[in-house]
């Protein structure tokens, strides 16, 4: 009886491919869902934070180049998309493992009451993207004085 060499990760890829089936994340990542963001390849992560005086979205973007990112705000949505190509083939080069994502992106976020879109600005190092989301300034109530007829 010949002895089967055992691969616990095997199984765990397996496993996590039996999943992305059942869940409909396979067709996902070819773009052939229903849902208009599951054309995109992956996703960035993103942290938002808030100041008094601004929000802060940075998102993670290792190995895109920054004319490969749009960043545009419309009828109060922030899109992020871009695209993060992939390494060209090479002979002499072969690959055991690859797990990051490739491909074109998109995040949309609903940007809150008091943002001046006029004033959004964006910057772009080390892989990481800010973009800076001013609040407007609240105008100082007056007093005024009105006459009786």
């Amino acid at each position: 009886m010949a002895l089967a060499h055992w691969d616990p990760f095997r199984e765990l890829e397996d496993m996590s491919e039996r999943l992305n089936r059942v869940f409909g994340r396979s067709l996902a990542r070819r773009g052939e869902g229903r849902d208009p963001i599951a054309a995109f390849d992956w996703a960035p992560t993103v942290d938002i934070a808030e100041t008094a005086g601004e929000f802060q979205i940075k998102a993670e973007l290792p190995e895109v180049k920054k004319e490969d990112v749009k960043v545009s705000v419309d009828a109060g949505v922030l899109r992020i998309s871009g695209e993060r190509k992939q390494e060209k083939e090479e002979k002499d080069k072969r690959w055991h493992r690859v797990e990051r994502s490739y491909g074109s992106f998109l995040r949309s976020f609903a940007l809150p009451d008091g943002v001046d879109e006029a004033r959004v600005a964006a910057e772009f190092k080390d892989g990481i993207l800010l973009v800076r989301l001013p609040k407007a300034e609240n105008p100082k109530p007056k007093s005024v004085d009105i006459k009786i007829g």
